[in-house]
């Protein structure tokens, strides 16, 4: 027998929009399955018709999780007001979302899925999913920076004190540091405290997912070991897509 799933999970993995995108269109009734208009309970499978606003919906798409290099300039946003946006710039034939903003200024590792549950959960700050920085500043990097970078850094504009972190130091301006939250501009903001400031910065790391030799600007398909242990890590256990 065919597994059902809930109306808003169903559209999401459709493609046509997020879960809550789907409850709106539910509450305003313009959802139906085989004819009748839906309720935010209802379950369906690929057997049923599920139409939005009339149109029928083909299904629920085949998960995709991509790594991508963003270049900096890019800027981490579907809205098409923004003439550099990540989506238009990608031109991914599939929808998918982004885990994890850069900044426009920033580069590197950006993961990308169409599977919401598993980028929900990597993007929870409380679930301190590791992420790594390549960072090159504009003075000399002392020990005394780095250990009171690593004990945690009161944020005044945020109000809050981040993690403790990991730092590396790789040359005499330019060190790695790997986070557990992603609190906006946050490296940045940290390094202003003690009057460094950053020119520099490259994420090269999530959880287990390297950038590794990627070009700025291209994107390619997790392998399945790379995948089934980035799952290992966000579930517990590898997680297998019904």
């Amino acid at each position: 027998m065919e597994e059902r799933i809930r109306i808003n999970k169903y559209l999401a993995e459709a493609g046509i929009c997020s879960r809550r995108e789907a409850d709106r269109l539910i509450e305003q009734g313009q959802v139906t399955v085989n004819g009748t208009v839906a309720s935010c309970g209802i379950k369906v499978c690929d057997k049923d018709d599920v139409r939005v606003r009339g149109k029928k919906i083909g299904g629920r798409q085949k998960k995709v999780y991509l790594k991508f290099y963003k270049p900096a300039g890019i800027v981490c946003t579907a809205e098409k007001q923004e003439e550099n946006n990540l989506m238009d710039y990608i031109d991914y034939p599939v929808r998918v979302t982004y885990c994890g903003r850069l900044d426009r200024d920033s580069e590197g590792l950006l993961l990308l899925s169409n599977d919401g549950e598993l980028m929900q959960k990597l993007m929870k700050g409380a679930n301190g999913h590791e992420r790594e920085y390549l960072v090159r500043v504009d003075k000399p990097v002392t020990d005394a920076f780095i250990s009171d970078m690593e004990k945690g850094v009161f944020l005044p504009e945020l109000n809050v004190t981040t993690k403790k972190c990991r730092i590396r130091k790789i040359s005499d301006v330019t060190f790695t540091i790997t986070l557990q939250q992603g609190l906006n501009r946050q490296i940045r903001r940290m390094c202003r405290q003690f009057d460094y400031h950053v020119r520099f910065l490259k994420r090269v790391r999530v959880e287990n997912i390297q950038l590794g030799d990627m070009e700025p600007g291209s994107y390619m398909e997790l392998e399945d070991k790379e995948l089934a242990e980035l799952k290992r890590r966000v579930y517990g256990k590898i997680r297998k897509d019904p």
